[in-house]
């Protein structure tokens, strides 16, 4: 039964995945958008992605510093390996390939999962971080540009709390009310809790998820890791500025335009659907309207940059799945055991 929901729910996502792109292309002229994927230079799509390999490796570096400093040392190759695995995964089951990937370093290296979850929590953190950082920089510096877009959104948004909002208050009362229920049962039954050996593991568990949380304290070269950090959005960014000269419609945008493009276009792709398909369309092709970009030239450029690294990733992730499996001798795409600790 569990298996059929995991599917039915994927398959939901996939169609929504599939409903959002055909709104996308609704209306376009689907010529022009074959002519201007045709007439595109590659040359520049193919320097993106030589670029976006060393952003992946400079990644899986920084991943590694964080593992270091929990004292379960691994391989360079191990957590690479782990890491595309899981980014492969994310274009099946979205969100998902960062717990695939902790489950196969885990197998393939031997650190227990709750541990390097707890460090891709961080990374997350941070990436949340650097891309809000990022939206700001953007609406500061194209204020003009987008405040007509923004000035919509929050129009919309407050015509929703208004008619909504007595019923949003009393979810949120009732949720609250739970919440301390649940709080004064726990405290007044904790000794209780403490004998139950699946509140041992569960509580075991969240104990490793916070060391791995907690290892950027750790981290021996601090200058190093932020550098990697850097260096991933650096070519992020180098990645949608370069692709711009491989149309005529995008060869005179500037740093800035590329910038926003990596703004809304890492919201699209951070969108809880495989591989970001239709959202990063949509997220990206309208930004470049923004820049009088017509409909059609801003979807071919949305489309080669979305599926060029996904056939990168493709790719990469596939080689490495065989290299984990020959590695291990099985199949180490499995979701990790509750019960694990940090010994």
């Amino acid at each position: 039964m569990k298996k059929f929901v995991d599917v039915l729910k994927y398959t939901l996502l996939l169609a929504f995945s599939g409903l959002l792109m055909a709104y996308a292309l609704r209306g376009q002229d689907l010529s022009k958008i074959g002519q201007a994927l045709r007439e595109a230079n590659y040359f520049w799509i193919g320097l993106t992605l030589v670029i976006s390999v060393l952003g992946y490796f400079s990644r899986a570096y920084r991943w590694k510093m964080q593992l270091d400093a929990t004292s379960h040392r691994t391989s360079f190759w191990n957590v690479y390996h782990a890491m595309m695995v899981g980014n492969l995964a994310n274009l099946v089951l979205p969100r998902m390939g960062e717990v695939i990937r902790c489950s196969v370093l885990r197998r393939m290296g031997g650190v227990p999962v709750n541990v390097s979850l707890g460090t891709v929590i961080t990374e997350r953190i941070i990436d949340v971080l650097v891309l809000f950082g990022l939206l700001g920089t953007v609406l500061l510096l194209e204020f003009g540009k987008f405040w007509n877009f923004v000035a919509a959104v929050v129009t919309d948004r407050a015509s929703i709390m208004e008619k909504r909002g007595p019923l949003l208050l009393g979810i949120a009362a009732v949720l609250l009310v739970l919440l301390v229920l649940l709080l004064v049962l726990g405290i007044r039954n904790l000794e209780r809790l403490r004998r139950n050996r699946y509140f041992s593991r569960a509580a075991s568990f969240v104990r490793g998820i916070l060391s791995g949380v907690f290892s950027l304290r750790k981290v021996r070269n601090q200058g190093a890791f932020w550098f990697h950090t850097f260096f991933t959005w650096l070519v992020y960014y180098l990645m949608d500025y370069l692709a711009f000269f491989a149309f005529a419609a995008t060869a005179a945008l500037g740093l800035t335009a590329a910038l926003s493009v990596l703004a809304f276009g890492a919201f699209g792709m951070a969108a809880p659907v495989q591989g970001g398909i239709g959202v990063f369309h949509l997220m990206v092709s309208r930004t470049l309207l923004v820049y009088g970009l017509s409909h059609e030239a801003a979807l071919a450029y949305a489309l080669v940059i979305h599926a060029s690294q996904t056939l990168l990733v493709a790719l990469m992730g596939g080689i490495s799945f065989v290299a984990s499996v020959m590695k291990t001798g099985r199949n180490v795409v499995a979701l990790p055991e509750p019960a694990e600790t940090t010994a």
